[in-house]
């Protein structure tokens, strides 16, 4: 049942690269200058602050790119075969069912007032949290959460709903965490694989949306392990070399299409993990792919996705390859 609300740490090498007003690519949320059919964002709310924080942030998304925005909670109590009207001893507008519309309500205001300008509209959905965001986000271009719920939104999963649907989601997915600054740059990620790749181009329409300098740092380590026998055949210079091959080969295509937005490369010698977590104290945006070079093939979400939505001091954005 769907109900609607709503009208219409180590050695750093720098590199600096000259942000112009750059044309939306199809990717982007409303980026054909239509609200197609990947052209809204979906956020989803519970309740929680932690939720109606992650609303400003989906009405500023929505605003920067054109889209509109769709609030969606998911109501998991017709599920569990529960009395959802008034109660007889209650008020006439108590119950679940009003519970859940009023949490719609509210976070449609806070949307509102937050971006006037953006087409808001709000639903209840019957159906547990992950189920109802992740058929949802098909149609969407960009998933907004919180990355704490309340109550049910988060209980009925192991883990988190924002992880969960990091892992599953069909769109890219925001997770809102940590402090807002709005002057620092947009971290990217970078380490060469197939979903790094998909991370650029989503950090570069973020970037140009925001009016934000991109921040592209990849890690590296001369040896990922003891078994590992790289050193043995190829000097640290040498690996160095290469992995600075690896960062400027996956920018090259998103620095020719925008080449007016300021692009800063980072290659770091350290562990991926301490590093990018250290770097995003000072931005505003984080994004990374959902699985890393070199990770476990059966893995939905790798460590370092994991590691910067648990622990990142600022948004992070997860885009699946």
């Amino acid at each position: 049942m769907t109900e609607r609300t709503g009208h219409g740490h180590g050695e750093q090498e720098r590199g600096g690269q000259g942000h112009d007003g750059q044309a939306q690519g199809a990717h982007e949320p409303g980026g054909d200058g239509r609200d197609g059919a990947r052209g809204h964002v979906l956020v989803g709310v519970d309740g929680s602050e932690s939720a109606l924080r992650a609303v400003e942030t989906a009405a500023q998304e929505a605003r920067s790119h054109g889209a509109r925005l769709s609030v969606v909670h998911a109501f998991v109590w017709p599920l569990l075969h529960v009395p959802l009207g008034p109660s007889a001893y209650g008020p006439p507008g108590g119950g679940l069912r009003q519970q859940a519309q009023d949490v719609v309500d509210t976070a449609v205001a806070r949307a509102r007032a937050c971006a006037p300008e953006v087409d808001v509209t709000g639903e209840v959905i019957e159906g547990e949290p992950l189920t109802v965001l992740a058929t949802r986000s098909r149609s969407a271009a960009l998933a907004v959460v919180g990355s704490r719920g309340a109550g049910a939104f988060t209980g009925l999963l192991i883990g988190s709903v924002a992880v969960h649907l990091a892992a599953h989601a069909a769109c890219p997915v925001l997770v809102v965490r940590g402090r807002e600054r709005p002057s620092g740059p947009v971290l990217l990620a970078v380490d060469g694989s197939a979903d790094s790749d998909a991370a650029v181009e989503f950090a570069f329409a973020e970037a140009a949306a925001r009016g934000a300098e991109l921040l592209a740092v990849h890690a590296w380590t001369p040896t990922t392990g003891p078994a590992d026998l790289t050193p043995l055949f190829h000097g640290t210079e040498e690996i160095r070399g290469e992995e600075g091959r690896v960062l400027d080969g996956a920018l090259a295509a998103a620095v020719a299409r925008r080449p007016g937005l300021p692009v800063e490369r980072r290659l770091v010698r350290g562990r991926t993990r301490p590093v990018l977590l250290a770097e995003s104290a000072d931005a505003q945006l984080v994004v990374t792919g959902a699985r890393g070079r070199g990770g476990f093939a059966g893995l939905l979400l790798g460590s370092v996705s994991q590691a910067l939505l648990h622990h990142a001091e600022c948004p992070v954005a997860v885009v699946r390859g």
